[in-house]
């Protein structure tokens, strides 16, 4: 990201100052429209000509443009054809587009659609709106980049920096300073997997395709019986795979539709019967009856969390998980924006009471009850804040052997192309993990500068930390299932898989990999290590990103890759 979140806004406004309307939009319209893409579509584009493109293209002059239209940009495989067959950005597009976005071009990368009717026309207002010369406004001192501090991007722990087996150790006292170098725009170009290319794993094991699927699945999650179920993300799915002999699924069914968005899922209660499958929507827990070796739901979805936050756009990948004793239902709602640059410096009450009702270290404004993990008992009722201050915590999980909550972390984006780290953690009920205004224990953000000095000195520094913007999604902890005929070596018990989905805000590629993280007695010890990797082609160029990782009735590690639509399993040599 070329500039910070404070700069945008002033850029927004300065460019709503300077509009030519061309559609007959009321001034309130257009600025509720603002206030949508903020919330919505800012983590990912500009509104402005002047600035480079971010993860998605910029939206300055969308309205009338020919889809695909910013040079320059790697445009999804599938918006490039749309493009080429000569789709433009009318109202009437934008409107179908965004309603549904892989319904009107599937295989796009736009991860949600608006399905409110007024929401869309109040932003596609706002967008049409921006059609006069933008005017740059000074950012903050606070919060702008010092021209002399912008240095090349360097190859440590780029795409081909990563080979299975090699260890990292990234520690608290290696961080770079803040803007070390330019903050990139640098979305990958997903490819088709060339010439029938596997993944490439650590010596002493193989892997071969365990299934395929054109919806592209993010999550997964393994039954009792063995069977694997998929969150079909965009298609609004649940599917289960069924296979007889482990090797590859035979079988692929549709579980469960009509679904908003589905993310995380989890059987309750554990064990060898549950009664439910939990399922994360965008905004909402449903449950649906469950029976083990059901391959149809046998009933409705039932709500048992009608709304998880006011606020809609931003983090949508919502992980679920129960506690040891099954008492307590967990979930992680990511932040709405990067730094919650827009919130202002105070909470509608004062701060003791805002935090006794919010939770420690909580942000208000788009971003309250965000950023956090919160509890509920397993029929939804009992809401309360578990932690606070994690920009996106995914891949929640519960460590079999202590019960400790643990999470990865998909930190904040426009410090560079090092900083901040992501990371993983235990999770600690009460604990308030720096965001938005500190990252990696006390290191203050320069663009929330002296808004929260209180904080100081009592924000937890996570466990491991992950190369910045490595986007870590999906883990698992890898225990081989009784009687597993291809059961890991005994070093892995107990070890936890990660799964890096891939940086775009990094002049240098990093991630698209699954790395396994080292454990002593059940305590991250800060190490990892690359365990399967070879999906870049390039700089520019991906065929595939790794998005979850689950262990198989087997013993197998399987691996979703929500770029190729393929499960990979893993499995030693024999």
């Amino acid at each position: 990201m070329q500039a910070n979140t404070l700069t945008l806004h002033a850029l927004m406004l300065a460019s709503l100052a300077t509009v030519s309307v061309a559609h007959a939009a009321s001034a309130p319209q257009i600025t509720a429209g603002r206030t949508i893409f903020q919330n919505n579509c800012a983590s990912c584009h500009t509104v402005d000509a002047k600035l480079s493109p971010l993860a998605g293209p910029g939206m300055f002059g969308v309205v009338g443009r020919k889809a695909a239209g910013v040079p320059g940009f790697g445009y999804s495989g599938a918006l490039a054809k749309a493009g080429a067959a000569g789709l433009v950005w009318t109202r009437e597009e934008l409107d179908v587009f965004l309603l549904d976005p892989a319904k009107r071009v599937p295989g796009t990368t736009m991860p949600v659609g608006l399905p409110d009717q007024k929401m869309r026309t109040a932003l596609i207002d706002y967008l049409a709106s921006l059609q006069g010369t933008a005017t740059a406004a000074a950012a903050p001192a606070a919060a702008a980049k010092p021209a002399s501090a912008a240095k090349p991007a360097d190859r440590a722990g780029a795409w081909d920096d990563t080979q299975p087996g090699k260890v990292f150790h990234i520690k608290p006292t290696d961080l770079a300073k803040p803007f070390a170098t330019d903050s990139a725009g640098n979305s990958p170009r997903v490819q088709a997997r060339p010439n029938g290319s596997i993944p490439s794993v650590m010596p002493g094991f193989e892997v071969s395709v365990f299934a395929q699927d054109a919806d592209k699945p993010r999550v997964a999650l393994r039954a009792p019986n063995g069977d694997v179920f998929l969150a079909a993300t965009g298609a609004g799915e649940v599917k289960v795979l069924r296979s007889k002999n482990g090797d590859k699924a035979d079988t692929a069914e549709v579980f469960a539709t009509g679904l908003s968005r589905p993310y995380g899922m989890a059987f309750w209660p554990s064990g060898a019967n549950p009664q439910y499958l939990y399922v994360a929507n965008v905004n909402s827990v449903v449950r649906i009856p469950y029976r083990n070796g059901d391959l149809k739901a046998r009933a409705q979805a039932e709500v048992v969390i009608p709304e998880l936050s006011e606020t809609s756009g931003g983090h949508t990948t919502r992980t679920l998980v129960f506690s040891k004793d099954d008492k307590t239902l967990l979930l992680s709602i990511g932040s709405a924006t990067n730094v919650a640059a827009d919130i202002g410096p105070k909470p509608p009450l004062p701060i003791a009471e805002w935090e006794k009702r919010h939770g420690f270290g909580a942000a208000w404004g788009v971003e309250t009850d965000r950023a956090t993990v919160m509890a509920f008992d397993p029929d939804g009722k009992n809401r309360r804040t578990y932690a606070t201050g994690l920009r996106n915590c995914v891949g929640l999980l519960v460590y079999p052997a202590t019960g400790d909550v643990m999470c990865n972390v998909n930190e904040r984006d426009a410090l560079g192309d090092n900083l901040p780290p992501d990371y993983l953690t235990r999770v600690k009920q009460g604990g308030f993990y720096g965001w938005p205004w500190y990252y990696i224990g006390d290191n203050e953000d320069p663009r929330l500068k002296g808004i929260r000095p209180d904080l100081k000195g009592k924000t937890i520094t996570p466990d491991v930390l992950l190369q910045a913007h490595s986007a870590p999604l999906g883990m698992v902890v890898y225990h081989a299932p009784k009687g597993a005929k291809y059961a890991f070596p005994k070093e892995y018990e107990g070890e936890v898989f990660v799964a890096l989905h891939g940086s775009w805000n990094r002049g240098v590629r990093t991630g698209y990999k699954v790395v396994r993280v080292f454990m002593k007695d059940g305590v991250p010890t800060g190490q990892y290590q690359d365990f399967m990797s070879g999906m870049v082609i390039s700089d520019r160029d991906v065929w595939g990103r790794p998005a979850a990782v689950e262990v198989a009735a087997d013993g197998a590690l399987l691996v979703v890759d929500d770029a190729g639509g393929t499960v990979w399993r893993i499995v030693p040599k024999r």
